[in-house]
Protein backbone atom coordinates (compact mmCIF):
# COMPACT_ATOMS: atom_id res chain seq x y z
CA UNK A 1 0.00 0.00 0.00
CA UNK A 2 1.21 3.50 -0.74
CA UNK A 3 2.01 6.37 1.53
CA UNK A 4 -1.39 8.40 -0.36
CA UNK A 5 -3.33 5.81 -0.07
CA UNK A 6 -2.74 4.66 3.49
CA UNK A 7 -3.30 8.55 4.57
CA UNK A 8 -6.80 8.28 2.28
CA UNK A 9 -7.47 5.34 4.17
CA UNK A 10 -6.59 7.42 7.84
CA UNK A 11 -9.27 10.54 6.46
CA UNK A 12 -10.62 11.58 9.98
CA UNK A 13 -14.30 11.28 10.60
CA UNK A 14 -15.55 13.98 13.29
CA UNK A 15 -19.14 13.59 15.05
CA UNK A 16 -21.26 16.40 15.89
CA UNK A 17 -25.09 16.83 16.83
CA UNK A 18 -27.02 19.74 14.87
CA UNK A 19 -30.08 21.34 16.21
CA UNK A 20 -32.23 23.11 13.62
CA UNK A 21 -35.46 24.03 13.01
CA UNK A 22 -37.71 21.51 10.78
CA UNK A 23 -40.39 22.49 8.17
CA UNK A 24 -42.97 22.75 10.47
CA UNK A 25 -41.11 24.97 12.95
CA UNK A 26 -40.22 21.95 15.53
CA UNK A 27 -36.56 22.01 17.18
CA UNK A 28 -35.02 18.55 16.16
CA UNK A 29 -31.76 16.75 16.96
CA UNK A 30 -29.35 14.51 14.57
CA UNK A 31 -26.09 13.38 15.11
CA UNK A 32 -24.07 14.23 11.94
CA UNK A 33 -20.30 13.48 11.19
CA UNK A 34 -17.86 15.64 8.97
CA UNK A 35 -16.11 13.70 6.49
CA UNK A 36 -14.92 16.16 3.79
CA UNK A 37 -11.37 16.69 4.72
CA UNK A 38 -7.93 16.84 2.75
CA UNK A 39 -4.01 16.48 3.79
CA UNK A 40 -2.94 20.33 3.28
CA UNK A 41 -0.36 22.37 5.26
CA UNK A 42 -1.75 25.42 7.16
CA UNK A 43 1.33 27.22 6.18
CA UNK A 44 4.17 25.69 4.50
CA UNK A 45 6.72 24.08 5.91
CA UNK A 46 4.70 22.92 8.78
CA UNK A 47 3.52 19.55 8.07
CA UNK A 48 0.35 18.49 6.69
CA UNK A 49 -3.13 17.90 8.67
CA UNK A 50 -6.44 16.94 8.20
CA UNK A 51 -8.50 20.31 7.15
CA UNK A 52 -11.84 20.60 6.63
CA UNK A 53 -13.88 22.94 4.56
CA UNK A 54 -13.40 26.62 5.37
CA UNK A 55 -16.37 28.50 5.71
CA UNK A 56 -15.88 32.48 5.63
CA UNK A 57 -18.53 33.95 7.57
CA UNK A 58 -18.70 36.75 10.01
CA UNK A 59 -18.33 35.11 13.34
CA UNK A 60 -18.33 36.15 16.83
CA UNK A 61 -16.27 33.76 19.66
CA UNK A 62 -16.85 33.95 23.72
CA UNK A 63 -16.52 31.61 26.69
CA UNK A 64 -19.54 30.60 28.70
CA UNK A 65 -19.76 29.60 31.93
CA UNK A 66 -23.17 27.47 33.43
CA UNK A 67 -22.76 27.46 37.36
CA UNK A 68 -23.79 24.41 38.54
CA UNK A 69 -27.26 23.44 38.83
CA UNK A 70 -27.89 25.82 36.10
CA UNK A 71 -31.08 25.43 33.48
CA UNK A 72 -31.95 27.78 30.63
CA UNK A 73 -35.49 28.50 30.07
CA UNK A 74 -36.43 27.79 25.75
CA UNK A 75 -35.46 29.85 23.51
CA UNK A 76 -33.82 29.32 20.23
CA UNK A 77 -29.94 29.80 19.70
CA UNK A 78 -29.22 33.73 19.13
CA UNK A 79 -27.73 33.08 15.81
CA UNK A 80 -26.15 29.51 14.08
CA UNK A 81 -23.36 29.04 16.55
CA UNK A 82 -20.85 25.72 17.19
CA UNK A 83 -20.97 24.92 21.17
CA UNK A 84 -17.52 22.84 22.26
CA UNK A 85 -17.31 21.90 26.03
CA UNK A 86 -13.95 22.42 27.62
CA UNK A 87 -15.12 21.51 30.90
CA UNK A 88 -17.87 20.01 32.49
CA UNK A 89 -21.29 18.66 31.28
CA UNK A 90 -24.39 19.75 29.46
CA UNK A 91 -27.27 18.77 28.10
CA UNK A 92 -29.56 20.09 25.22
CA UNK A 93 -33.31 19.40 24.76
CA UNK A 94 -35.39 20.18 21.30
CA UNK A 95 -39.08 20.19 21.01
CA UNK A 96 -38.67 16.50 19.71
CA UNK A 97 -38.14 15.43 23.00
CA UNK A 98 -34.87 14.47 22.18
CA UNK A 99 -32.11 15.33 24.85
CA UNK A 100 -28.62 15.01 24.49
CA UNK A 101 -25.69 15.44 26.87
CA UNK A 102 -22.30 16.48 25.83
CA UNK A 103 -18.74 16.80 27.36
CA UNK A 104 -15.57 17.86 26.24
CA UNK A 105 -14.26 16.36 22.75
CA UNK A 106 -18.32 16.39 21.69
CA UNK A 107 -19.56 19.51 19.65
CA UNK A 108 -23.16 20.75 18.78
CA UNK A 109 -24.43 23.24 15.60
CA UNK A 110 -27.32 25.22 17.39
CA UNK A 111 -29.85 26.19 14.72
CA UNK A 112 -32.66 26.53 15.85
CA UNK A 113 -33.84 29.61 14.86
CA UNK A 114 -37.10 30.24 13.16
CA UNK A 115 -39.15 27.42 15.55
CA UNK A 116 -43.18 27.48 15.99
CA UNK A 117 -44.51 27.57 19.90
CA UNK A 118 -45.14 24.13 20.61
CA UNK A 119 -47.07 22.81 24.20
CA UNK A 120 -45.33 26.18 25.65
CA UNK A 121 -42.11 25.23 24.25
CA UNK A 122 -39.76 27.55 21.53
CA UNK A 123 -36.40 26.44 20.50
CA UNK A 124 -34.42 24.51 23.23
CA UNK A 125 -34.01 24.09 26.84
CA UNK A 126 -30.60 23.32 27.79
CA UNK A 127 -28.46 23.26 31.55
CA UNK A 128 -25.35 21.70 33.32
CA UNK A 129 -24.96 18.14 34.48
CA UNK A 130 -23.14 16.87 37.22
CA UNK A 131 -21.58 18.75 40.27
CA UNK A 132 -19.27 20.62 37.79
CA UNK A 133 -19.77 23.87 36.38
CA UNK A 134 -20.26 23.77 32.30
CA UNK A 135 -17.64 25.66 30.58
CA UNK A 136 -17.60 26.05 26.50
CA UNK A 137 -16.83 27.81 23.68
CA UNK A 138 -19.56 29.05 21.66
CA UNK A 139 -18.43 30.36 17.88
CA UNK A 140 -21.65 32.79 16.80
CA UNK A 141 -21.73 33.05 13.02
CA UNK A 142 -23.04 36.76 12.47
CA UNK A 143 -25.52 35.87 9.66
CA UNK A 144 -28.38 33.19 9.13
CA UNK A 145 -29.01 30.49 5.95
CA UNK A 146 -32.29 31.21 3.99
CA UNK A 147 -32.85 27.18 4.44
CA UNK A 148 -31.34 25.34 7.52
CA UNK A 149 -30.59 21.74 6.15
CA UNK A 150 -29.45 19.37 8.51
CA UNK A 151 -25.78 18.21 8.43
CA UNK A 152 -24.77 20.32 6.32
CA UNK A 153 -20.69 20.54 7.50
CA UNK A 154 -19.86 17.72 5.63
Amino acid sequence: MSEETSRETDRPAVPYWHLYTDADGVSRQVRCTMTDFHLASMKPPAAPQWQGVKYHDGMTTMITVQPVGWEGTWHENPAPQWIIPLSGRWYVESMDGTRVEMGPGEISFGEDQGCRTLDGKTGHKSGTVGDAPAVLMVVQFDGQRARITPCRFG
